[in-house]
């Protein structure tokens, strides 16, 4: 599943032993996001969520010249009135000072050809309103913003509240 090498970049599925790298790169695309203070995960609950029994998510990594640079972690979702599963990207981030060298775009060039070869009836990420520069960049790659829904969600005690109910 691994992608043909560009310019000594490589694209690769993650494996159980780069968990503190999948954390180090969450941990860097909270501090982008403004949010570092938020990130609660471990390498335990990682591990647990990507490579346990049920595994909630997949992550591939892209390497400079055997170096980390760069991650997608996606799930899928499912469409009712496609009656298929889609491919939803919840993370996107390249290192910001090696960004520019088409390594965002070779991840999601990836997950196509994942979603292609898995039957996926489409792709789908969120982006924060204020962050022009992924806007821009996902614009130019042919997708379009889905101004039609709002995204609603409840935490972990709004889980907790609406259970009791």
């Amino acid at each position: 599943m691994n992608v043909e090498p560009m310019n000594h970049f490589f694209i690769r599925d993650a494996t159980e032993a780069d968990l503190p790298v999948i954390l180090q790169l969450i941990r860097e695309l909270a501090e982008y996001e403004r949010a570092p203070d938020q990130v609660v995960a471990t390498v335990a609950s990682l591990r647990e969520a990507l490579f346990g029994p049920d595994p909630a998510a997949e992550v591939i990594l892209g390497e400079e010249m055997g170096e980390p640079t760069s991650f997608a972690l996606f799930f899928h979702n499912f469409s009712t009135w496609n009656g298929r599963r889609g491919l939803y990207l919840e993370d996107l981030f390249v290192r910001p000072a090696l960004r520019g060298k088409g390594y965002g775009r070779a991840l999601l060039v990836r997950l196509a050809q994942i979603a292609r070869e898995r039957g996926c009836a489409r792709m789908e990420w969120a982006v924060l309103d204020w962050n022009t520069p992924a806007i821009e960049f996902y614009r130019k790659l042919g997708a379009r913003p889905n101004n039609e829904w709002t995204i609603f969600r409840l935490t972990q005690e709004g889980i907790a509240a609406l259970a009791e109910d």
